[in-house]
């Protein structure tokens, strides 16, 4: 059953029986391997989306509003 929902149910089933704390070591390891700082680190950007100093996640939050899958809503 591999690739569905309840083959990874039984999946994480079976990992919590081999070990109680895998996904919180896993989790931890993936923290302490992050260099990114996270979505909100003040990181300087100069694209052309934006103009004048800016950081990159306003660039993201433009981008995403633009690219919107949601209906527009007519007044």
């Amino acid at each position: 059953m591999s690739g569905t929902k309840l083959g990874g149910q039984k999946a994480a089933l079976k990992n919590l029986a081999n070990e109680p704390d895998f996904y919180k070591r896993i989790g931890t390891i993936g923290g302490r391997n992050g260099r990114s700082g996270g979505f909100a680190t003040d990181i300087d950007c100069t694209c052309s989306i934006i103009r004048g100093a800016h950081f990159k996640r306003q660039c993201a939050g433009k981008k995403g509003g633009r690219i919107s899958r949601r209906k527009k809503v007519e007044a």
